[in-house]
């Protein structure tokens, strides 16, 4: 094996390597370092920390209690997580904390991306809450559904806890239409979450679409 072979054998097991994922990072030090920000532990007993969560268990009942009376009409249980939102985000406001689409670091609101609701309570701490929705099918499923991608304008700009609201649903007929019904909710704390990172390749359109790749084209 020369030398310019043994250069690519070792570049393509370096490679290997890396695109290997990495497991079990806990997620406050992947927000410190991605932000500069800490996740703030959830302690449910202590007094303050009582009162939001009952503010937050009440948001949920009322948000759910609507979207069922509503129907979340959509094709995926997953998806319907983003119909859900704007229920959540109103019955948070009705019953007294100030919540909305978080403001990024250069000020505008922002709806893609994590976390979905930013929240401020009466003391005046921030609560980043995202919403989740599921079916008895797919809860205890090991596919991902929870994504945070590094950003230059990230949405989270200040020590805050982490929270996700998530909705079981039940599937029904609406209108002659299939329809998702919220029938649970649950609040969990994100400060103890392990999450992983998967490497990938990517490419886009202007990298792909290069005339020196063409090999045949016509018109429809």
């Amino acid at each position: 094996m020369n030398d310019q072979q043994e250069y690519i054998r070792q570049l393509e097991q370096t490679i290997s390597k890396f695109l290997e994922p990495i497991e079990k990072i806990p997620f406050p030090i992947v927000i410190k370092a991605l932000t500069g920000f800490d996740v703030l532990l959830f302690d449910p007993s202590l007094k303050e920390n009582k009162r939001l969560l009952e503010q937050l268990s009440r948001a949920a009942y009322l948000a759910g209690r609507k979207a069922s009376q509503e129907g979340i009409f959509t094709t995926r249980p997953n998806e319907a997580g983003n119909h859900i939102e704007p229920f959540v985000i109103e019955t948070l406001n009705q019953i007294g904390l100030k919540a909305g689409r978080p403001i990024s670091k250069s000020g505008k609101k922002r709806s893609a991306g994590y976390p979905d609701i930013q929240i401020e309570d009466k003391d005046g701490r921030t609560i980043y809450l995202d919403c989740k929705t599921y079916n008895l099918e797919t809860k205890a499923q090991s596919f991902r559904t929870f994504y945070l991608s590094p950003s230059e304008d990230p949405k989270i700009v200040k020590d805050a806890f982490h929270l996700i609201m998530s909705f079981e649903l039940d599937i029904a007929e609406k209108q002659g239409k299939r329809v998702f019904l919220p029938v649970s909710w649950q609040i969990y704390t994100l400060d103890k979450l392990l999450v992983q990172i998967k490497h990938e390749f990517n490419a886009s359109n202007k990298e792909l679409y290069v005339k020196e790749a063409l090999l045949a084209e016509g018109r429809i």
